[in-house]
């Protein structure tokens, strides 16, 4: 590895925290109009210059956000999957977004939430960018935005928020594999030594030593193939 670039990985990267009021973002003004939640699952840049930014949406009828976002001409909205009370949603932002300035900036946005009208972005500096730069951009323009928080950390850290992956395993596991899987980590069986075997939980949940295999096989398989496929 090249010196500059192993030096560039061991300085620290900072944290920086913005909150931000202004209802003209659709994700601070639609959970203001609806008191719900936004929490950005993933940001993805398009060819057309646009972004992709995939929201979790939380206490509220997911056919309100849609045609809220109807009458917003920056923002195209879809309901990719739909729960009770919430859904996943895909907007597809050409501008007026904080988080793609930041982005554009040279930041990786981590966290981008919203409630009742308060959005909350927290994003990492790299350490090849000049911080202070990067944040007197941002709040020249973003003049509502307040600088809450800075931090440094030893290195960056990936976007998969806590709620989301819950989402991810209500989308992609049946309730019979997640029940498998709650009740072998319960239970220890993934602990080193193992303090039980699939023949005790599979006893407990009152299914064959077969059928344990099958489910707790499948949902590994489902969890490692989003983990090294990015699915």
């Amino acid at each position: 590895m090249p010196e500059d670039k192993r030096s560039e990985q061991m300085c620290p990267v900072l944290e920086v925290e913005f909150t931000i009021w202004n209802s003209a973002y659709p994700f601070v003004g639609v959970s203001k109009a609806e008191a719900c939640m936004f929490e950005l699952a993933e940001m993805v840049p398009r060819h057309d210059g646009r972004y992709a930014e995939f929201f979790n949406i939380t206490g509220v009828n997911p056919n309100r956000i849609v045609d809220i976002a109807a009458d917003n001409a920056t923002v195209d909205v879809s309901l990719l999957t739909e729960y009770e009370h919430g859904g996943l949603f895909e907007f597809l932002v050409s501008g007026n977004c904080p988080a793609i300035t930041l982005a554009e900036l040279g930041a990786l946005p981590r966290e981008v939430q919203s409630v009742d009208g308060e959005g909350h972005i927290v994003a990492e500096v790299p350490p090849q960018y000049d911080s202070s730069v990067v944040i007197d951009a941002f709040l020249e323009e973003n003049p509502d935005a307040e600088l809450t928080a800075k931090r440094e950390k030893d290195s960056i850290t990936p976007l998969f928020s806590h709620s989301i992956f819950q989402q991810v395993l209500h989308t992609h596991l049946t309730d019979r594999q997640r029940e498998v899987l709650q009740a072998a980590f319960d239970a220890g069986y993934y602990n080193w030594p193992r303090e039980c075997t699939g023949k005790d939980i599979a006893e407990e949940l009152n299914i064959s030593s077969a059928t344990f295999s099958e489910h707790i096989h499948a949902a590994e398989r489902k969890l490692l193939t989003i983990l090294f496929d990015g699915a």
